[in-house]
């Protein structure tokens, strides 16, 4: 098993004509991604890399039954895509630009929930699942089929997880990128949460960072979890007040460090990693 995608998702590109569209397109489908088609309105009818271009996600879905759409738009064309994919019966969307508005993602978000709907990003490297789909622009060289699962707010820190699990022969069931923007289509706890009910993952590493309180939502959902969860949190030296990398990286005051982040999540009961070579020992003393 996986969760929210594997080898039989059908998958379209919004935005499917666009530089980085085609060229990500490409690169998925090389990979062995299921693609059946995408959207770029006004250039319905033409094709990309033979896989069919429809105006509308309606046109889309009814001529491929896609259950999955992969955004590669401008982050300012984001809601209204999510939306029109969310409103065509899409299930799964994966919004790969950052910066898109704090008000259209808590828009599509509400909209998201309403229909049942997961919603990955913004500013998300995108969703693998090693050996059947590849969902985004994340370097497949750096993952291979196995049994844990990630969830990272960081593409980087996916990679090196990936490639840190890889090499100890681990290998990984689902890899999801979270995303790094200050308001997200999915949490932390919604996505262990699914990892818990998978069967093929028997651990699964949570790679937060700092700023915002998503890691410490998540504490509830790692209490009630028999999957043991490991937890990283990037930006350990980062000075109050900066930026560091992605928009809602920032500390503010004593709030959202990385020492309260990892105290609260082992707290609940989640094993902490401080570096990526903890990883694979913390995962040998669990027996997984």
């Amino acid at each position: 098993m996986a969760i929210l995608c594997d080898k039989n998702s059908k998958v379209m590109v919004q935005g499917i004509t666009g530089g980085a569209g085609k060229f990500h397109t490409e690169r998925m489908l090389a990979y062995g991604t299921n693609i059946v088609g995408g959207t770029s309105p006004g250039k319905g009818g033409q094709t990309v890399s033979g896989k069919p271009v429809f105006d509308t996600v309606v046109e889309c879905v009814e001529a491929t039954q896609a259950d999955v759409s992969v955004i590669f738009l401008p982050a300012r064309f984001v809601k209204e895509a999510a939306i029109e994919a969310i409103r065509a019966g899409i299930k799964f969307i994966v919004a790969i630009p950052e910066h898109i508005p704090i008000h259209d993602m808590l828009y599509v978000r509400e909209e998201a929930v309403k229909a049942k709907a997961t919603v990955i990003g913004g500013n998300t490297a995108g969703v693998m699942t090693p050996g059947e789909a590849n969902l985004g622009i994340m370097p497949d060289i750096a993952f291979a089929p196995g049994r844990v699962g990630t969830v990272s707010r960081s593409g980087s820190i996916t990679y090196y997880v990936a490639d840190t699990l890889t090499r100890t022969g681990f290998g990984e069931s689902t890899c999801v990128g979270l995303g790094g923007d200050p308001v997200l289509g999915s949490t932390f706890d919604e996505i262990l949460w699914k990892f818990e009910e998978d069967e093929k993952t028997k651990a699964v590493v949570m790679c937060g960072e700092i700023g915002g309180v998503y890691e410490e939502c998540a504490t509830e959902t790692i209490r009630k979890m028999k999957t043991p969860v490991l937890a990283m949190i990037g930006g350990i030296y980062a000075p109050p007040g900066k930026r560091m990398g992605h928009a809602g990286a920032i500390v503010e005051g004593k709030m959202g460090t990385a020492k309260e982040k990892l105290d609260i999540l082992a707290a609940a009961g989640a094993h902490p990693c401080r570096t990526f070579l903890d990883i694979p020992e913390t995962l040998k003393k669990l027996g997984v």
